[in-house]
């Protein structure tokens, strides 16, 4: 499989890289995605460290002018995927001194208003509900705005099955958003 971050002849540097502010600005973006992909967010923090440091030493690769963030996304991606059998391996143990995530997770929505960091957590369970590969496209299309071809390349698929991807989460979120929650089923039936 080829990988677009070190296919390209490396340039020299004075004519590579890219600004630290431009770098920067992209950080919230690969925070969220890193958190859809490991689902955890000290592990997606630790994932974009990796990435950033990752780009960081190969920033002569990167050709100016070409789209800084499918560039990170493409190397966080490959960065998750080389590390999915370390993960697997450690998801066997468990720390107990370990923080619960699920209050770390709360911590993405910075607004004061508890219903909408309510709305927030049961969105991330439902997409936690999805296949990874399917919460990949939806995260890339729906909430980075990338257009199908990019979301392609990124993940080095051709885009049809991106297509095929966003269109199987969505029918599924469609589902899931569909169905009445159990306590909310109980409560009303007790009232009927």
């Amino acid at each position: 499989m080829s990988d677009p971050v070190t296919d390209a002849s490396p340039v020299p540097a004075a004519a590579a890289g890219f600004r630290d502010e431009e770098l920067a600005a992209i950080i919230p973006r690969l925070r969220r995605y890193a958190l859809v992909l490991t689902a955890n967010p000290a592990r997606g923090d630790d994932l974009v460290q990796d990435t950033l440091t990752r780009a960081w030493d190969k920033r002569s690769y990167w050709r100016a002018g070409s789209d800084l963030r499918a560039w990170l996304f493409t190397i966080m991606h490959n960065v998750f995927v080389n590390q999915l059998p370390t993960a697997r391996r450690d998801a066997a143990n468990v720390s107990l001194d370990a923080e619960d995530d699920n209050s770390v997770a709360l911590q993405v929505c910075s607004d004061d208003d508890p219903t909408k960091r309510i709305e927030l957590r049961e969105v991330m369970e439902q997409l936690r509900r999805l296949p990874a590969e399917q919460r990949e496209v939806i995260m890339l299309v729906a909430v980075e705005g990338m257009r199908y071809e990019e979301v392609a390349a990124t993940l080095a698929i051709p885009v049809g099955t991106v297509m095929s991807r966003l269109s199987r989460a969505r029918d599924k979120l469609k589902r899931i958003a569909s169905q009445q929650p159990p306590a909310l089923k109980t409560a009303g039936e007790r009232r009927g």
